[in-house]
């Protein structure tokens, strides 16, 4: 891949170019090649041939930039510079794996910032303007999307001590291959442990549009949503779509057409943009043209600002559930999957981010993130930084996906001064955040 990174110099410090807004945003545009889609957006699942593809430019670039890359049990990238032997890590940066059709930005700006933004802290390091208390590793979390492996954020909730490694590689994607088998594949089967975090950063496109609303460029952000899924199986009884009359069907897709439908109606009981729910993935059996389906299994997410919404909503469902059972002559069970309480990041954390922005004379506004983010695992064991850049037009997690260059620069301006002031240790006697009722 040595083509790929041939227009820049060679040593990272002494790079000034690779530090620059136009390196930053060469780079940043370079990643969509991999996986790329006809739409603008890529296809980069976690573990695929394409992902690895990009893992494998990422560690080409760090290296370049001067970093020592090596990746953990669970196939998470490291990218190290350390300064001070033995000394804790700053760890900052986010994923490179997307949603099937998926958009360019979400994750891949953050890894990509996060370098440029190492880079530049390493400079300063090198040029003897800054005196750092902590070394500083750029991340590439594995499986933040958990669109083939579920669940979601595995690479940073396996390096917060969340989830068990040995669970996360015996994963299955829907075609059986487990997720070790993946690593493997890609030669991401890391040996060496993640370093111990000090501090962690993360900057992400903001995926919604309150950001653009207001024409705010920067969003700090001081908390994270109560969110949990449902798996959810209707389960009728397979016939003929011909041969059978249609009073005597137990139709389970029809049944589970009613189920979604009050997945999405269940809102109308909580004020208006207080909560969000959906159903993003239904599997259908036997899923033939001619045969009335038998069961159909699929996952209800549910989220809100306040645990207690996310909680009515789940017994609303419950019983709408049993109406649709009994109206219908089918079974739906549900069963409680991965559920996430609201996480609040330290308040020292957010002034920090917000006196960054000021400094490069960016407006900044103070909101919570109604999406997972491997910033909100990270929270649990190190006090965490979240930024987030607007979304045009607030989309996300498809090929329409777009944040300008302008917004993606003026977020790396600000993403660096936060880690400057980490590397020196701004929050070294901060707690990291935590569970907390909302």
């Amino acid at each position: 891949m040595n083509d790929s990174i041939s227009t820049h110099e060679t040593a990272g410090r002494e790079d000034s170019p690779a530090r620059s807004a136009s390196a930053f945003l060469r780079d940043f545009h370079h990643t969509s090649r991999f996986g790329a889609m006809s739409g603008g957006g890529i296809d980069r699942q976690a573990g695929t041939p394409e992902h690895g593809a990009v893992r494998d430019w990422f560690e080409e670039r760090a290296q370049e930039l001067g970093f020592t890359v090596a990746a953990d049990g669970i196939g998470t990238l490291f990218a190290r510079r350390e300064w001070i032997p033995g000394a804790p890590f700053v760890l900052v940066g986010s994923h490179l794996d997307s949603q099937p059709l998926g958009g360019r930005f979400d994750g891949t700006y953050g890894v990509v910032a996060a370098l440029h933004a190492a880079a530049a802290v390493d400079a300063d390091v090198a040029a003897g303007t800054l005196s750092p208390r902590h070394n500083v590793a750029v991340v590439d979390w594995f499986n933040e999307e958990g669109s083939r492996f579920a669940p979601s954020i595995m690479g940073s909730s396996v390096h917060a001590g969340l989830l068990d490694l040995d669970t996360a590689l015996r994963t299955r994607d829907p075609d059986g291959t487990t997720v070790a088998e993946a690593l493997e594949a890609t030669g991401r089967r890391g040996r060496t442990p993640g370093p111990t975090a000090a501090a962690y950063a993360e900057i992400h496109i903001e995926q919604g549009r309150r950001l653009e609303r207001s024409g705010i460029p920067v969003g700090v952000v001081d908390r994270s949503w109560h969110t949990q899924k449902l798996l959810v199986s209707v389960v009728g009884e397979q016939s003929h779509t011909g041969a059978t009359l249609m009073a005597d069907r137990r139709d389970a897709l029809t049944a589970a057409a009613q189920v979604v439908l009050a997945v999405e109606s269940v809102v109308e009981s909580f004020p208006p943009e207080s909560i969000v729910t959906s159903v993003g993935q239904l599997d259908v059996e036997p899923n033939s043209p001619i045969v009335v389906p038998r069961q159909v299994d699929l996952v209800v997410d549910l989220r809100a600002d306040r645990a207690e919404d996310v909680d009515r909503a789940r017994r609303l469902l419950l019983d709408r559930f049993r109406e649709v059972a009994a109206d219908r002559g089918v079974e739906v069970r549900s069963e409680d999957f991965d559920v996430r309480p609201v996480q609040r990041f330290p308040a020292a954390g957010v002034d920090l981010a917000e006196k960054a922005a000021r400094d490069d004379g960016l407006e900044s506004a103070v909101l919570a993130t109604l999406a997972g983010h491997d910033a909100v695992a990270m929270n649990r064991v190190a006090p965490s930084v979240m930024l987030f850049v607007p979304s045009i037009d607030g989309v996300s997690h498809c090929e329409r996906e777009c944040t300008s260059d302008a917004d993606m620069v003026s977020g790396l301006s600000v993403l660096t001064g936060v880690l400057r002031r980490l590397v020196v240790g701004d929050l070294d006697d901060v707690a990291p955040g935590g569970s907390a009722t909302a």
